[in-house]
């Protein structure tokens, strides 16, 4: 599995944006898909995961309310809606994906996706 991430860029503080992760490869409603993040100077950290059909959704403590995971299984994308950014959301963005649901939330995911960069000006 092949992992595209998009949709990141500059915002300011109360807004928002939707990334995307495009996934390639077979049978990806197969897959349990995630997003993680790291700030600089910070260890990456757990936001938001799927399970395969959708039915299952975990967030961070510190996101829930803010954010929202979504996946369209017929695109082989998953989304991450961002809302209420505040400064401390900026960080790179993972995309991740996995057989199983709680190894995407522990961060065991087999497969990772490049980063796409979120900055929240104050």
């Amino acid at each position: 599995v092949q992992l595209q991430a998009s949709g990141g860029g500059l915002v300011q503080a109360g807004g928002f944006l939707r990334l995307s992760c495009a996934a390639s490869g077979r049978s990806f409603s197969g897959y349990a898909m995630g997003w993680f993040r790291q700030a600089p100077g910070k260890e990456r950290e757990f936001v938001a995961a799927i399970s395969g059909g959708g039915g299952g959704r975990h967030y961070a403590d510190s996101v829930k309310g803010r954010f929202t995971i979504s996946r369209d299984n017929a695109k082989n994308t998953v989304y991450l809606q961002l809302s209420s950014l505040k400064p401390e959301d900026t960080a790179v963005y993972y995309c991740v994906a996995d057989a199983y649901i709680w190894d995407v939330v522990g961060g065991n995911s087999d497969y990772w996706g490049q980063g796409t960069e979120v900055t929240v000006s104050s």
